[in-house]
């Protein structure tokens, strides 16, 4: 805790951490309001995660993509943008009750235009902190962000059944909104500039690094989304109890991040931590009771967060700063697509062999990453002794005073 307490006193991280979670939190709101917005439509869970995959796809294709652009119209412009297109389609979506296609398009839409803030802020990071003082602050976010699937949830059902799931989604946009302007108008947002690559557009799916940590995160993330949607479908949309054992899924991760992901990282620490996660999974596919699955949750999130800083850091160390924004986005790609390909597949397990039967998707999910973990173990960076720092460019690159 007393190198948690360091960094915030660090210039400019707490703002950048607070505003960039304010700005990310609809993540933890816009998957759960859309699946009880649509099925409330067409009743139908199957056509809830077609729209949840549309959105998902929309902002997995357009990631790398406006990541890239960040070097060349900088953070500020290319983000405000986005922001304002994205917060408008999903109000549109949310207000008027339009086919299943229809939203599946705007969704779409909506997705791509999503300003792509978790790139930009694990662009920034190396140029708020000290070296040594990198891999705990990605452990601090990957931690914090914990709090997004942890308010989120219970956020969102309470809204969706107190008020409606169109006023779930209208507030889902308010965080988007003021978290935006807050990250955007951040000291740091402008003070940084991204070089441009050298490299072609995807030239970083070339590096081991990169492609071990988009196909593990694509299956790992799939893993969370379909633990989402058979939660929902086993305890319905009009009660709270979905939301609670969301919660106290993310509160393991919380728990599992600020106890044990700022620990040194070894090529064996993500396989370690994947097992931990699949072996709750394993054991919530036996029943369906309350108190079992918060239990057996709680214990799978205690891998979540430290597994996903391994994701984040072995990229942070291996890239050039120029190439790092393009890379957290090709990986975000993958988690985007994860979402939808587990939201997708736990949809059609529900409506056709029953809501529990989305847990043991997950379980899958969760035992096949672990399995690709340890297959790309003798690819995977050594960072004991190596605090996490990307490679410099050759070129000059503005920090922050």
């Amino acid at each position: 805790m007393k190198t948690y307490l360091e960094l915030l006193k660090v210039t400019g991280v707490a703002r950048v951490l607070l505003s960039q979670l304010l700005a990310r939190f609809p993540h933890g709101m816009l998957s759960i309001a859309f699946l009880i917005h649509v099925e409330h439509i067409h009743h139908s869970y199957a056509a809830a995660g077609l729209v949840v995959g549309g959105i998902t796809l929309g902002e997995a294709i357009a990631g790398p993509i406006s990541s890239r652009l960040m070097a060349r119209w900088g953070m500020r412009p290319l983000l405000s943008v986005m922001a304002v297109i994205s917060v408008a389609v999903f109000c549109i979506m949310a207000i008027f009750p339009f086919s299943v296609p229809v939203m599946v398009v705007l969704g779409f839409i909506a997705g791509s235009s999503y300003p792509p803030i978790q790139p930009a802020v694990r662009t920034i990071y190396p140029k708020l902190v000290p070296n040594r003082l990198l891999t705990p602050l990605f452990s601090l976010d990957a931690s914090a962000q914990e709090i997004i699937w942890i308010v989120g949830p219970v956020l969102t059902t309470f809204v969706a059944v107190q008020f409606g799931s169109t006023e779930a989604i209208l507030v889902s946009m308010a965080f988007l909104a003021v978290g935006g302007a807050w990250f955007i108008t951040a000291p740091s947002v402008g003070q940084v500039r991204i070089p441009m690559s050298k490299r072609r557009f995807g030239g970083v799916l070339t590096r081991s690094p990169v492609i071990i940590s988009l196909t593990l995160g694509l299956t790992l993330v799939a893993t969370f989304s379909a633990v989402e949607a058979g939660i929902i479908g086993l305890f319905g949309k009009d009660g709270p109890e979905a939301g609670w054992i969301l919660a106290i899924y993310a509160l393991g991760s919380l728990v599992g991040g600020l106890a044990w992901g700022h620990r040194e990282i070894a090529p064996w620490s993500l396989t370690r931590r994947l097992l931990v996660i699949t072996t709750g999974l394993v054991a919530a596919s036996f029943a369906s009771d309350f108190w079992w699955l918060s239990i057996t949750l709680f214990i799978s999130g205690l891998g979540v967060a430290p597994a996903l800083t391994v994701l984040f850091a072995n990229v942070s160390a291996t890239m050039k700063f120029s190439e790092t924004a393009e890379s957290y986005a090709w990986i975000g790609t993958g988690q985007l697509i994860g979402v939808g390909l587990g939201a997708t597949v736990a949809g059609l397990c529900i409506d056709h062999l029953g809501a529990q039967t989305a847990i043991m998707a997950a379980t899958g999910f969760a035992a096949l990453t672990a399995v690709g973990a340890a297959i790309a173990y003798k690819w995977s960076p050594d960072l004991r002794g190596s605090h996490g720092a990307p490679l410099p460019d050759t070129g000059p690159v503005e920090t922050i005073s």
